[in-house]
Parts: structure tokens; C-alpha cells; sequence
């Protein structure tokens, strides 16, 4: 999986299913929620996110992780423009030293481009792009899976957008609108919102998700403009997407080696060795990822039993063997842990079940 610094007009990178990405979003969504009365840190817990994980400034996240929690926050609030609030409520410390970098930057589309450059170390959960075209500046975001749950993937296009524009006018102006965004999704039945938190022209079932910079807020000057700030800060973001593609590229090896040898799963042990490594590193490394061989082991089973259960000529018991659980009471302890459901209902869910448990 690439994981170089993604140019305008390309986007960044797809997802892995293992811990990947600041935990930015969910940190802003707690308060938000909160404040709708939903108290989220079951949610986060529930997916091994507590309090004193949360806290941690090394810590990441899976997409997997993120969109769980982010549709039960969606479900519990019943806020349909939850992810809006949740994009309005970060303030210019909200990405870090990216954030610092863009504030430094020469002009907004600088610091746009330096966005779309590092969107890795951002924790969007989102894929970026840029460019000019006749319209003006154009910046999207993409979803990084088209079959991703319609209300997360609605949240996402919404707090992607609202922060963008909430970052921009902290950082360049108060005075800064779109000259229009369009959003893939369908039109909410209240759309004021939109128009109120953007202050232009807001479309919706659009070919694409897309917000239109005019040219001229493009090619003006960042209010902190410093091209010695800037050039030290990009040499740090520099080092910091160098260690990423070290840890993302560890991750993928491990995972690769896990689906290879499902059912069986190798022994800690056995990964060192294979990877030359003694036990200490290895753990040493993935802690530096934010996760841990358990935790990796756990996300394969995880994306093979919900490969397999789509298939429905496999039995229950298949989908257990196959994944490599003990017997059919692991495959459900698990998968109700995962989903708070029975294999069964999920497999109904995918719709690829009669009614009827095979087993």
C-alpha cells in the first residue's frame, strides 16, 4: 500500500485495517457527542480505546476502529448534521504540526497542498486531492471504500468540509467563504446548516465531493507566513512520513503473513524470527505503530470472517474452521465482541443469508 507523500491532483493512499491514523476525529467527536448527552467512552473501550489510550500522542487508530465508533455516535445523538459540529469544533492545533506547517505556509494553496501532501499524518479518514481548474480551486475528498456505510460515509464528507472551511477562516480570515461545495451524498431534509456554515451555494447527490476555493483566497498570502518556520516544520513532516511508511510497511508484512497461513496463525515467536527480529524489537515496533501482534492477528480474523460469511455455500462452522477459530462458540464471541451481533445476523446483514443458520 503506497504510502508516499500524495501530490495535487493525486490522493493519498487506501486504508489498511490495521492501526493507521491519529485518532484526531474521534477525539473531537467525544465532546460533541457530549454535548448531545451520549457519552461515548463505552464506544471507545468497546474497540480498545480507553481513556488512557486516548490520551497517548503515539496512538493509532484503525479506519475499522474509527467507523465504529463514528456510527454509534451517529445512532445514539440521532444529530443528522453530527458530522458539521464535529468539523466546526476543531481549532488550529486540530492536525498537529501539519497544522502549524500550514499556518507557516506562503499561501492558502500552499498550505491546501501541504495538507493534501501529508494527509497521512492529518488522521482524515478521508482521501485528499487538489487542483485549479476553471471553476477555481478545487479541492476533494473521496471516500477511501465506495461501500462504506452510508450514515459514516456522510459524517465523513461533512466533517471533512466543515473543517476545512472552520480551519481556513481561523487561520487566513473569518471573512472566507467556498465558492461552492457539492457533496455525493443525498440532500438532508434541513439543509440550513449547510448554507449557514458555509455561506455560499451548497449541492448535494453530486457526481463527486468537491469544495471550489476562489482563485483569489488561493493565491492570498497566510497571515503567518514564514518561510523559515515553514521549511523546518516540512523537514519534521518529512521524518515523521518516513517513520510511518516503516511502521505501515511492518504492518502490511504481518497481516500478509497472517492471511497466508489462516487457519493457522503463527506464533509471536515465529514472526520474529521470520522477520530476522528478536521478540523485544518486534514488540518494541509495534508498540511505535500503536498496536500489538494480538491486535493484528485480531483485525485479520476479523476482515476473513466477514469475507467468508458473504459466501453463502460456507456453513457457520466452515467460517470458523477457515478463520481459524478453535470451534463455532469462539466465531461468535468474537463476531458479537466486533459487531454485537451472531454470525448469523451478520451474514443476514450482507445479504447473503436465507433466514436460515446454516451450521
Amino acid at each position: 500500500m503506497p504510502h508516499s507523500p500524495a501530490p495535487a491532483h493525486s490522493s493519498g493512499t487506501s486504508r489498511s485495517t490495521s492501526a493507521t491514523i491519529p485518532p484526531n476525529i474521534l477525539r473531537y467527536l467525544a465532546p460533541v457527542a457530549e454535548g448531545c448527552g451520549v457519552d461515548l467512552q463505552p464506544e471507545l473501550t468497546r474497540v480498545g480505546l480507553d481513556e488512557t489510550v486516548m490520551r497517548s500522542a503515539a496512538l493509532r487508530v484503525s479506519y475499522r476502529q474509527g467507523s465504529a465508533v463514528i456510527r454509534r455516535a451517529v445512532e445514539l445523538t440521532g444529530d443528522a448534521h453530527l458530522g458539521l459540529r464535529v468539523g466546526a469544533a476543531q481549532h488550529l492545533t486540530a492536525w498537529g504540526l501539519l497544522g502549524f506547517a500550514q499556518m507557516a505556509a506562503d499561501t492558502l494553496r500552499d498550505a491546501i497542498e501541504t495538507g493534501v501532501r501529508f494527509q497521512n499524518l492529518s488522521g482524515t479518514m478521508m482521501v485528499w486531492s487538489a487542483g485549479p481548474e476553471n471553476a477555481g480551486y478545487v479541492l476533494r475528498a473521496d471516500l477511501p471504500d465506495p461501500a462504506l456505510d452510508p450514515a459514516v460515509a456522510v459524517f465523513l464528507a461533512e466533517e471533512a468540509f466543515a473543517s476545512v472551511v472552520t480551519l481556513t477562516r481561523l487561520s487566513a480570515g473569518d471573512d472566507f467563504a467556498p465558492h461552492s461545495v457539492e457533496f455525493a451524498f443525498p440532500a438532508p431534509r434541513d439543509t440550513r446548516p449547510f448554507t449557514e456554515l458555509f455561506r455560499c451555494p451548497v449541492r448535494f447527490a453530486a457526481a463527486e465531493s468537491r469544495l471550489v476555493f476562489p482563485m483569489a483566497w488561493a493565491r492570498r498570502p497566510m497571515p503567518g507566513r514564514d518561510p523559515v518556520t515553514y521549511a523546518a516544520v516540512m523537514e519534521l513532516l518529512e521524518e515523521q512520513m518516513a517513520s510511518r511508511r516503516g511502521q505501515q510497511d511492518l504492518l502490511e508484512v504481518l497481516e500478509v503473513s497472517i492471511a497466508q497461513s489462516l487457519p493457522d496463525v503463527p506464533s509471536f515467536v515465529e514472526q520474529a524470527r521470520r522477520h530476522a527480529s528478536s521478540e523485544r524489537t518486534l514488540r518494541r515496533r509495534l508498540a511505535e505503530c500503536g498496536t500489538t501482534y494480538e491486535a493484528v492477528v485480531d483485525g485479520v480474523r476479523r476482515e476473513r470472517v466477514e469475507q467468508l460469511l458473504r459466501r453463502p455455500e460456507l456453513t457457520l462452522r466452515d467460517v470458523a474452521r477457515q478463520a481459524g477459530f478453535s470451534d463455532m462458540r469462539a466465531l461468535r464471541r468474537a463476531v458479537h465482541r466486533w459487531h454485537g451481533a451472531t454470525p448469523a445476523q451478520l451474514r443476514g446483514e450482507a445479504g447473503n443469508y436465507d433466514g436460515r443458520a446454516r451450521t
